[in-house]
């Protein structure tokens, strides 16, 4: 992968651990789609993007896994680093005038 995010080889491990196969594919094949996009929009937003994938699939392993530690541990370290990187790309909020 041309972007490189650490957490993406520690939810493949943690899927692997937990025997989730088809889950390991949907994390490969989203990889593949993001291939090649960095050039076009650049490493951030695709690192942006992988965080947040990430993110939706320990949601997923939140609910079915409930109370695993590691589980809950990886999602709160994604949340918060895919919320970080995030912000740069908000649009900042067109200040309102006071009466």
């Amino acid at each position: 992968m041309a972007v490189d995010v650490p957490e993406v080889e520690e939810v493949r491990k943690l899927l692997e651990e937990l025997n989730e196969k088809a889950l390991v594919a949907r994390l490969d094949s989203f990889l593949r789609l993001n291939e090649g996009l960095e050039s076009k929009k650049g490493k951030d937003f695709i690192e942006v993007s992988v965080l947040g994938f990430l993110e939706g699939v320990l949601t997923v392993l939140r609910a079915k896994y409930p109370g695993k530690e590691k589980v809950e541990a990886l999602y709160v370290r994604v949340k918060s680093r895919r919320e970080e990187l995030d912000e740069q790309f908000r649009k900042p909020g067109i200040p309102l005038e006071e009466e």
